[in-house]
């Protein structure tokens, strides 16, 4: 197989560990929150924003252009596209908030050094402050589920042979189909579970479940995606034009 790939984009490898890192520093986020070592906002401020900005800007790119559609997998700009733009958004309004409550804090005498005052202060308002965030969360997470089950409905996610390492299970599709399915799935347990973690008086399973799928999901995204690194770069060489 050739592909003119002066035509075409495919970055779902930054996409991949942009979304694993993105998960991961929500549970960091509410584990320091729990105990009480959250303290200065500035920096969880910018470390969700770094994965929301790249998030957001490939996403959208994605979903308005239809790269992959040019090499042939159209649904793909849809799966990795969309949900990533999605993601990315959610991940810079956190940002934007945090930022905000910082500068709040500051102007209301609050020491930013004092982890204690800052993550009990802020833990009486987060609730409230990021459940209608949460409900659009719990939308896409919705959407994950539908897109596992069109992974295994269609097959989808294959690698084409020319693909090193992952190309290995090309006449397998199932098997990469009913990976990156049961990845989208968990993921999206975890976002519909979300608003409901945010209640007053929530069931605290409803955390640790989303803490246990997020985790393992963030885990899997980034080294997927780091692993990508080698084998899309591998397949750009073994389908250029010789």
């Amino acid at each position: 197989m050739v592909i003119d790939w002066s035509v075409t984009a495919v970055y779902n490898t930054i996409m991949s560990v942009s979304t694993g890192i993105g998960l991961l520093l929500i549970i960091r986020f509410g584990s320091h929150l729990a105990q009480e070592k959250v303290g200065q906002l500035e920096g969880w401020a910018i470390g969700f924003g770094i994965p929301g900005v790249i998030l957001t800007l490939t996403g959208a790119h994605m979903t308005l252009t239809w790269p992959l559609s040019k090499i042939g997998f159209p649904f793909d700009d849809i799966i990795f596209g969309e949900t990533s733009l999605a993601f990315g958004v959610l991940l810079i309004a956190a940002t934007i908030l945090l930022w905000r409550k910082s500068n709040l804090y500051l102007k209301q005498g609050i020491d930013m050094n004092d982890s204690k005052v800052v993550s009990n202060t802020l833990k009486r308002e987060l609730p409230y402050l990021v459940k209608p965030l949460s409900y659009f969360a719990a939308a896409m997470g919705l959407a994950l589920i539908s897109i596992a089950f069109a992974g295994i409905g269609y097959q989808l996610f294959a690698a084409p042979p020319e693909e090193p390492i992952s190309g290995a299970f090309a006449d397998y599709p199932m098997m990469e189909a009913t990976f990156m399915s049961l990845l989208f799935a968990i993921t999206g347990i975890g976002a519909i579970l979300f608003p409901f973690a945010l209640n007053k008086g929530a069931n605290p399973n409803f955390a640790k479940a989303i803490k246990y799928l997020w985790t393992i999901a963030g885990i899997i995204f980034v080294l997927f995606g780091a692993m990508n690194y080698f084998t899309h770069i591998g397949l750009i060489v073994n389908t250029m034009a010789k």
